[in-house]
């Protein structure tokens, strides 16, 4: 499977209660062509990915409403687009809404790390579409094992295809639907809800990032 066809047989996935970037429209916020758009920039992200070879894949749960249900990027808000286009140089990646840019807690907190880590890294979700509430399509809710299932294939293309060193599960919820796809990965909290901190100390261990010390200079962990 190409990269095209990738996000064709993408475009073409739909459950009740999800959001689907790259193929649906948001009637409030997406600017014109807004799907067109986000196809667009997955697509420069994975063949430059493919081109490039990754250190790592990291996968969260699913697409957040703040976050990849208006960029098509998981893990990735509109404040962080232009630092998702320097991760493989300079890809020309587009906003696909109207007004302010958004940002979302998680998307901070994961592009802090990869400020630091310096390796190419692919960002991903179990279920890479937005599954949202009975409140509203403004909302997040945890994927279902049906939808878990019938997205798996995109995982294992993406696995294969770029080979990563390691896969990341970024949370609980990510490592047990990894668990559940027989997918080995390394578990790191997710950042949300307190999380942060130890978050930051898992990827520093797995990265051998540089900690501050108790007078604010940095050591690094070995």
């Amino acid at each position: 499977m190409t990269p095209d066809a990738f996000i064709d047989d993408l475009a073409g996935l739909r459950f009740p209660g999800t959001f689907n970037p790259y193929a649906e429209s948001c009637p409030e916020f997406d600017a014109d062509d807004a799907p067109r758009i986000r196809r667009e920039n997955l697509r420069l992200v994975l063949e430059a990915a493919a081109a490039a070879g990754v250190d790592s894949i990291w996968v969260a749960r699913d697409l957040g409403y703040r976050g990849g249900r208006r960029t098509g990027l998981a893990l990735t808000d509109e404040a962080h687009l232009s630092a998702h286009a320097g991760l493989y140089g300079s890809l020309p990646l587009v906003r696909a809404t109207r007004g302010p840019a958004m940002a979302e807690r998680t998307a901070k907190a994961v592009w802090q790390v990869l400020r630091s880590v310096g390796r190419p890294v692919f960002l991903w979700n179990v279920f890479p579409l937005h599954p949202h509430g009975a409140e509203g399509p403004m909302s997040n809710r945890c994927h279902n094992r049906a939808e878990r299932l019938a997205s798996r294939h995109y995982l294992d293309w993406l696995v294969a295809e770029l080979r990563p060193r390691t896969v990341v599960a970024i949370g609980n919820d990510a490592a047990a639907a990894l668990s559940d796809l027989d997918v080995s990965a390394f578990r790191v909290r997710h950042p949300s809800y307190g999380g942060q901190g130890e978050f930051l100390a898992r990827m520093r261990e797995l990265y051998a990032l540089p900690v501050p010390d108790r007078c604010g200079a940095q050591a690094t962990l070995v």
